[in-house]
């Protein structure tokens, strides 16, 4: 078991007067000092604070869960006479005189002094740090790290020293010295003696895992791992602290989302609709191919789940292509068949119309009335399908967020299908539920994605839904070649495009990804479009497509794509989802390495839809490991399972998360692509807690409860009410 080292406080420490520190038990609630503001730290004011503030570091408790990032190896330690030539150790010797040296070097002076122990003497060297001279003096005591140099001088070049005597000696010199990410106001010599100030409030932390769970894994207390994680004797105890503390990490957010799904299923009352009926069966007999193994597996799934009191909360998840388009159309069928409503959200209008005039297509002579709710409507036309959502008359409605708003309310709305669900997190899917809520009773809702999500950022992101997954791409459904184009060989991809053409295929050209502004990439997108129409591309018809543009020009432009009116369409990341026009063949992007990998895969998924051979060239040049890794990708897979693990390697989940997951605690320590197993077996303990003691009022599990609402912070509205 790690045995906590505590620290007495600096003398004069605003934090606690008294030198005294006595370790409460176990069970006792964490200490109030850990809100209080750096400033309470000797020697830290507003303005160092404030430098602090950009390490993310504001209170003494984000402080003593700042982590270091490695650990340096200072356990070796020897005498002086014992010192081999080019070895590295820590040395414990007495200062003879002090001196400083200029050199030749306009920049480069050296403070040097004669130490020594009762094995012999050697000079200890410092580069530029002039201040040594007045601060060291004949006699003092010193810990010195360094390297030690033989030859006609024996010289010992130091990398770190301290003085004996005060009370931060063998902070920096010895054992296993802690290393954290700093500023340039902020050293890590600095931070390390913030720590040892507030390391005794270590040993008065709280801690949240069961008692019994604790034990049954073997993890030390949380105080113990928290002061071994900066200060650990061993190599086995830094091993066994981040062990408990990534446990921890992922055991947290895995109770706090089946705590949130298991609320879900409690408070909300949803519609048992019927078995499988006609309507769904003429559908799906009437398709001109056949549903895939995954297709079928996953209509079941959303059948059982939609015959239960309780309203389905379900993410189907599948690469660009792979037909969940279908899913969704049989899961609103379901409420239709039931005589009920069901809505299809998407996130722009764009894609709103391209589902209707999917399903428009797909539904054609089954007699059901769909509407879209768009903003192209004018106030007579709205306020007539409003009246119709209203009065039951309208099946199937489709349009964006502006579905589940107040002045839309539907009849018998029973299934709610959000396509491109990563773009939304767990607090927004709970305001999803409460908006389409109407006289108390909750939809079924199908949430989609076609950024496939690796097993381990499923069971965080959407630990709180139930996950559906079709991979296997529907028969005939060609793979999309795809090529990193060198500069060089531009004229040539041009010419490719321009055979394409005459071929009477299409072409899409995205622009640069400008993060700046969006205008800008508007601009851009129309000045390239200008030059395209009239250099490379004069013969064909070009246009632009961007998100500056308003809502009936920009459907005005996709349809006339669609209509095979445009050969070439230049444009911005607007087409990044749901566009779907069979005869466009090539997709040729811009600076591709300004662009994620998900991102890449989406457009790339654009082409391909139809019977004709496409391509993706990729134009870039790739200046970071992560940008050419990317286009790597790119350019040696399209399966995007496998494009999303690669993404997640790349990028860490940190990115991935996200401001669109809001709702979650972020991850300080634990590595999802590293920790899968840690997460699984969280995932299981906190499964059988919650199954045991849903509600955490077992006197066992209230720090638990506690924990749980201080890290998810104000999004646990729905702990707090079961």
């Amino acid at each position: 078991m790690i045995k906590a080292r505590c620290l007495t406080l600096f003398a004069g420490s605003a934090l606690l007067r008294s030198t005294k520190l006595p370790r409460t038990s176990k069970s006792s609630l964490n200490p109030r000092e850990l809100d209080y503001p750096l400033t309470e730290l000797p020697g830290v004011g507003p303005a160092l604070s404030g430098e602090a503030g950009k390490l993310g570091l504001a209170s003494l408790g984000d402080l003593l869960f700042y982590f270091p990032c490695r650990h340096e190896d200072f356990t070796t330690q020897k005498q002086i006479g014992e010192l081999k030539w080019g070895e590295e150790a820590t040395v414990r010797c007495k200062v003879e005189k002090v001196s400083l040296q200029r050199t030749r070097r306009r920049n480069l002076r050296l403070v040097k002094a004669m130490v020594g122990d009762e094995t012999g003497y050697m000079e200890a060297v410092w580069y530029n740090q002039d201040y040594l001279v007045d601060q060291l003096t004949a006699g003092d005591e010193l810990l010195l790290r360094g390297v030690y140099e033989g030859g006609g001088k024996t010289i010992y070049k130091v990398r770190s020293h301290e003085i004996l005597g005060k009370q931060e000696a063998g902070l920096h010199t010895i054992g296993f010295v802690p290393v954290y990410p700093t500023t340039e106001k902020i050293s890590v010599r600095r931070l390390r003696g913030w720590l040892a100030q507030v390391r005794p409030l270590a040993a008065r932390l709280a801690d949240p895992l069961p008692p019994s769970l604790r034990a049954e894994l073997m993890l030390p207390w949380r105080s113990d791992a928290i002061d071994s994680m900066h200060f650990p004797r061993t190599l086995a105890d830094f091993k066994l602290a981040e062990r408990r503390l990534i446990f921890e990490e992922l055991y947290l957010m895995q109770v706090g989302l089946l705590s949130q799904r298991r609320h879900f299923g409690k408070v909300r009352r949803g519609v048992a609709l019927g078995p499988v009926a006609g309507l769904t069966r003429d559908f799906i007999h009437g398709l001109p191919f056949r549903l895939t193994p995954d297709q079928k597996l996953v209509c079941s799934e959303i059948s059982a789940d939609m015959q239960c009191p309780q309203p389905m909360q379900r993410l189907l998840q599948g690469d660009v292509g792979s037909g969940k388009t279908v899913v969704a159309v049989y899961a609103m069928l379901r409420a239709v068949e039931d005589g009920r409503q069901a809505a299809l959200m998407a996130p722009t209008e764009v894609l709103a119309e391209q589902h209707f005039l999917n399903l428009e297509r797909m539904l054609s002579g089954m007699g059901l009335r769909l509407a879209l709710l768009s903003g192209r409507l004018k106030t007579a036309e709205r306020k007539a399908l409003l009246a119709d959502i209203a009065a039951g008359v309208i099946d199937i409605a489709v349009g964006t967020h502006a579905l589940i708003q107040k002045d839309v309310d539907f009849k018998r709305l029973a299934v709610v299908v959000v396509d491109e669900q990563h773009r939304f997190g767990v607090e927004q899917r709970e305001q999803l539920a409460d908006k389409a809520t109407r006289g108390g009773v909750t939809p079924h809702v199908l949430h989609m994605t076609a950024t496939p999500i690796p097993r381990t950022l499923a069971l965080t992101l959407y630990g709180d839904l139930d996950i559906s997954t079709i991979k296997a791409m529907p028969a005939g459904r060609r793979p999309v070649r795809t090529w990193l184009v060198p500069e060089f060989k531009r004229s040539g991809a041009y010419g490719f495009i321009r055979d394409q053409l005459d071929a009477g295929r299409q072409c899409y050209v995205v622009c640069p990804l400008i993060e700046e502004s969006e205008a800008i990439e508007a601009r851009a997108a129309e000045s390239e479009a200008e030059r395209l129409a009239a250099g490379e591309f004069a013969r064909y018809r070009v246009a632009v497509l961007h998100g500056q543009m308003p809502g009936p020009d920009k459907q005005e432009t996709m349809r006339r794509f669609a209509a095979g009116e445009i050969q070439v369409l230049v444009a911005t990341t607007v087409i990044e989802v749901g566009v779907d026009v069979p005869n466009a063949t090539v997709m040729m992007i811009e600076e591709a390495d300004r662009f994620g990998l998900a991102q890449l895969h989406q457009l790339r998924g654009r082409v391909g839809r139809g019977e004709h051979e496409s391509c993706c060239l990729l134009f870039g040049d790739p200046k970071t490991e992560p940008a050419e890794r990317r286009l790597a990708a790119m350019t040696t897979t399209t399966d995007g399972f496998r494009l999303a693990d690669i993404d997640l390697e790349i990028r860490g989940e940190g990115q991935l998360f996200g401001t669109r997951q809001s709702g979650l605690p972020d991850l300080k320590l634990a590595r999802l692509t590293r920790d899968l197993d840690v997460l699984k077996l969280a995932r299981r303990k906190a499964a059988e807690l919650v199954a045991a003691d849903p509600e955490l009022r077992r006197p066992e599990n209230v720090l638990l409860r506690e924990e749980i609402e201080r890290v998810f912070g104000d999004t646990v509205e729905w702990l707090r009410r079961v």
